[in-house]
């Protein structure tokens, strides 16, 4: 996992070269004027989702992997924790959506939570279990995000 903030990264030299056009995605596009929804960046080697989300319990929330995708997930307004943990803890997957690169699981071993506030960006890899939406202080907040799926061709 990489974790960061569009603010702090004037230079993106340092990342992969789909990452770094993820990212660069994000920093010039504005999605203040756009409608939730899916959005093409380079056909389905590249697309973003836009969706507004109000926050739930950990309990609530499902870890997830992804096998064809990594994410590039950016919060444009609004706050959520998320957790992250190595796949190697995982649990028994308990729904697969092949269509959308989606694995959930029932649970993950020795997993961290980080507090993401706006302008926050993360890149999540196949072998990062993710559970993104969480409550801060069991507080169920709404933001507003948009994840890049990058096709793991394009590394």
């Amino acid at each position: 996992m990489i974790f960061s903030s569009i603010y702090a990264n004037n230079n993106l030299n340092h990342y992969p070269g789909a990452i770094r056009r993820a990212i660069t995605y994000l920093m010039e596009t504005d999605f203040s004027t756009m409608e939730d929804g899916v959005y093409e960046v380079d056909g389905r080697r590249m697309f973003a989702q836009l969706f507004t989300y109000t926050s739930k319990p950990a309990e609530a929330c499902k870890p997830e992997l992804h096998r064809k995708y990594l994410d590039v997930q950016f919060w444009l307004g609004g706050e959520e924790l998320f957790g992250i943990a190595p796949s190697n803890g995982v649990g028994m997957c308990t729904e697969e959506i092949d269509e959308r690169d989606l694995y959930f699981y029932d649970g993950v071993d020795n997993e961290s939570f980080v507090h993401a506030t706006k302008g926050c960006f993360a890149v999540f890899f196949p072998n990062d279990v993710h559970r993104p939406g969480v409550c801060i202080d069991g507080k169920a907040l709404t933001y507003r995000k948009v994840v890049v799926k990058v096709s793991l061709d394009l590394l």
